[in-house]
């Protein structure tokens, strides 16, 4: 197959005609392409108006050229097909008396250099050297030292520089060298250690920029902090979790500790959260069905909490290891959005029972408190003649309360920022407690939080190792649940990140990237701890990190500070906790649960507008799923679809059949707009606009034998044949957006060109990587690259390779100018 021509006619022509074609020919080859540049030199001015008609002094191809591109061949144009050399009158002739009926104007053809001698710059059009001392050798990255002044010194440094890299050089054999480590040479680091120590430990980098400014802001941020969540800590561990109110301050004494040493966002603070509180729950509530332990067995339920929180560590932290940092995309949106709408409907009816003083009733109506919130509702209607008044007094105005602050908050705080500091759920803790001590309403019904002391006599923080052979039985149960808190939580865990980044305003701790895969070292590490002191899942809270960033907060030290706050708790302040009442936590807890159901008209009416009906009926499937069965069967539809819809995305395959906009020289999807395009004739056109692997290429050859029949991907196989076989004679792949290739995806290519080869169907590819790329290095180990034909049938462009349909199908050029243009 060649792409070979005949001399042109336009070589034995007059002198006249010559004179004639060339007011065809411009200076600059390709007028889309001309550039202005400014000459060194008033010599080099003149060398750029005489290159017009200097005669080649070369037919070797630019170095810059691809020399496999008929058009952009310089021997070719130059004649040296029959030994002949032409000036560049003579290729204006020979532009302007070839002729085709397929492409004529925009495509031009363009010649390999405008200029006499060696090119050293783009194919299109002249531009000046650059000078000698502006070059410099390297990546660009900053490095001072000069290269030779001439371009072929700048070319030879370039070259040793990734010689350097690749381990290539004139002996061969040497050692492949790391981008990271010919930086480090170049720039003269030399504490190469310190340098990565501080990357994977950031505290090693913010504790060097901690000033004495940066003290107030942190201890205020933390006492701030500490007043609004270690009651709440208190109340997700007794009333969601199930398990002592200890376990729950145990979060905020080692996570936070542990996550400002390891982890890359200055400003965040992680707790316990009410979802994985409740999830953790769930499974206390399944070992206590399963016969593993009673109601009021606080030790077993301490370590039940213990293996969730350890075993959620570990799958964070192993993920961060093998760098799994996206697996916070593989739950969708509306799985997110459903889930934690249900579990904040969850968690809201759930408080009602001790809001209304009936947990006791509940516990012994058959299992009421086990069961889905249906039956809990239906429960609450049955029994509401016998709720306590005091208790439904005091929880509904504690409930009160704490809104009206919240709504003034999220009000004022853009003009007044102070009233952020305002501890509004501290002082209802304080009062509620003061009153219920002076008044005794704990002897009229109100229930207490009564002693809150460690599960173990003596030792105020007890180290449980939680993956012993006797916790086993618990293992198997958490296993699921212990996944999907590891995955919410390290996607809270990123939404806040990502909305603080790495420190705002003036004093904030700079130089620390956040990096996904650190995150989940450092939550991974911080739960493992935790889970050894039985403390709940804790992770990165948008609201927390948020209150903590608005009171004065800039550096990992307010994490510290909080932490030593909640150890001053733990051994001196819990007999202050005694008479706090729990329809106070409760309502507390009910607070959270509106504010994970506020959220979710926002998201239903904008799926509504965009008419995302799949999205919606996700969100409705899993809300259902949770609200009327049960927490562990939303988990699994929903991760379960989510999974799904994550495999059907990556699978199916995305080829277009392109079509060329009338007069220009761009081509677009034929399906969009198929009675505003050109289809060329004997020609399919088929764009690959995503990488190729394993995944997506199983279906590939169906969706192209698709495209042969009937013109598009979207028609039912059940049709007969609708386009001719004939217009397949030309298959042409743009294949710009094959970023990636695996093994599976180029055998299945190469499957697919062999077939066509054998039907006799010539094969292009427009936009190929270039040569030496791992793409073009696979094209030409598997064989791709001799079957269609050679490197003549890997061009730049479609344009190019319409040309080379008809070349080789009529066997000469035939190009000539629009009737009309100039």
């Amino acid at each position: 197959m060649s792409s070979r021509r005949p001399s042109s006619p336009a070589r034995s022509s007059s002198q006249a005609s010559i004179k004639s074609s060339k007011q065809h020919t411009p200076h600059n080859p390709s007028h889309l392409r001309e550039s202005q540049t400014h000459s060194a030199s008033h010599e080099a001015s003149q060398s750029s108006l005489d290159m017009a008609d200097a005669t080649p002094s070369s037919t070797e191809p630019s170095p810059r050229t691809h020399p496999t591109y008929p058009h952009t061949d310089p021997s070719a144009v130059d004649g040296v097909l029959d030994g002949e050399t032409s000036t560049m009158e003579d290729f204006g002739t020979r532009v302007a008396t070839e002729t085709t009926s397929l492409l004529r104007r925009p495509f031009e053809l363009v010649t390999g250099c405008a200029h006499p001698g060696d090119c050293n710059h783009g194919t299109f059009s002249p531009q000046v050297e650059s000078r000698a001392e502006s070059v410099r050798s390297g990546y660009g990255f900053g490095s001072t030292q000069q290269s030779r002044s001439s371009g072929h010194g700048v070319e030879e440094s370039n070259t040793s520089i990734f010689s350097m890299l690749l381990g290539k050089n004139g002996s061969g054999g040497k050692k492949k060298m790391s981008t990271t480590n010919y930086l480090v040479e170049q720039h003269g680091i030399t504490n190469k250690t310190g340098m990565y120590l501080s990357y994977y430990i950031p505290f090693l980098a913010w504790i060097k920029q901690y000033r004495w400014i940066h003290l107030r802001g942190d201890m205020i941020a933390a006492l701030t902090m500490a007043s609004f969540y270690l009651p709440m800590s208190l109340s997700y561990a007794s009333n969601l979790a199930h398990v002592p109110p200890i376990n729950g301050l145990y979060s905020f004494v080692f996570n936070p500790f542990i996550y400002a040493i390891l982890g890359s966002c200055p400003q965040m603070v992680v707790g316990p959260e009410a979802a994985g509180s409740l999830l953790v729950g769930s499974v206390i509530r399944t070992s206590v069905d399963k016969g593993h332990g009673l109601d009021d067995d606080a030790l077993m339920q301490g370590r039940v909490a213990g293996v969730v929180t350890g075993m959620a560590g570990a799958v964070i932290f192993i993920a961060g290891i093998t760098r799994l940092g996206f697996l916070d995309s593989v739950l969708s949106r509306p799985f997110l959005r459903g889930f934690i709408s249900a579990i904040g409907f969850v968690i809201f009816v759930d408080q009602l029972i001790p809001e209304m003083g009936l947990a006791d009733l509940a516990d012994g109506a058959g299992g009421v408190s086990h069961g889905s919130s249906v039956d809990k509702l239906r429960f609450l209607f049955t029994h509401a003649n016998k709720a306590n008044a005091i208790t439904c007094v005091v929880s509904g105005v504690s409930f009160l309360i704490i809104m009206v602050f919240r709504e003034m908050k999220s009000r004022l705080q853009p003009r007044y920022p102070s009233v952020a500091y305002i501890p509004d759920r501290f002082l209802v803790v304080v009062l509620s407690a003061i009153l219920t001590w002076q008044l005794r309403w704990d002897k009229l019904g109100l229930e207490i939080l009564g002693e809150v002391k460690s599960t173990t006599s003596g030792n105020p923080f007890p180290f449980h190792w939680p993956f012993q052979i006797s916790h086993m039985k618990h293992v198997r149960e958490a296993m699921g649940t212990s996944f999907l808190i590891a995955l919410l939580g390290f996607f809270e865990s990123s939404v806040a990140a990502k909305s603080l980044g790495a420190g705002q305003g003036k004093g904030a701790i700079q130089g620390i990237p956040l990096s996904p895969n650190r995150e989940l070292v450092a939550l991974g590490v911080a739960n493992l701890v935790g889970g050894c002191f039985t403390a709940l899942p804790a992770f990165g809270g948008y609201g927390r990190s948020k209150v903590n960033a608005s009171t004065g907060g800039k550096t990992p030290m307010s994490s510290i500070f909080l932490s030593i706050i909640t150890i001053f708790c733990v051994l001196f302040l819990l007999p202050a906790f005694y008479y706090l009442p729990k329809s106070v936590l409760s309502a507390m807890i009910t607070v959270v649960a509106w504010s994970l159901i506020e959220e979710a008209p926002h998201d239903i009416m904008f799926f509504i507008r965009i008419r995302g009906y799949t999205e919606l009926g996700l969100m409705i499937i899993i809300f259902a799923s949770t609200i009327f069965y049960s927490l562990t069967l939303g988990i699994a539809i929903g991760v379960g679809l989510s999974l799904l819809s994550v495999i059907r995305h990556s699978t199916r395959p995305r080829i277009q059949i392109l079509g060329r906009i009338p007069g220009t020289n761009r081509f677009e999807n034929a399906e969009d707009n198929p009675d505003k395009l050109e289809f060329i004739e004997g020609c399919l056109i088929v764009k690959i606009p995503e990488p190729l692997t394993f995944a997506n290429t199983g279906d590939l050859k169906s969706r192209l034998r698709r495209l042969e029949l009937y013109g598009t991907g979207k028609a039912h196989p059940a049709l007969p044949r609708l386009r001719p076989e004939e217009h397949n004679k030309n298959i042409i792949f743009d294949i710009h957006g094959v970023t990636e290739l695996d093994g599976s995806g180029t055998q299945v290519l190469e499957e697919i060109v062999r077939g066509y080869r054998d039907k006799g169907v010539r094969v292009y590819f427009s936009r190929v990587p270039a040569e030496g790329t791992p793409i073009w290095n696979l094209f030409r180990r598997s064989g791709i690259l001799d079957i269609v034909g050679g490197k003549d049938h890997f061009v730049a462009d479609v344009g190019e390779a319409l040309r080379l349909t008809e070349v080789e199908a009529g066997g000469e050029y035939g190009y000539s100018d629009a009737p009309g243009s100039g």
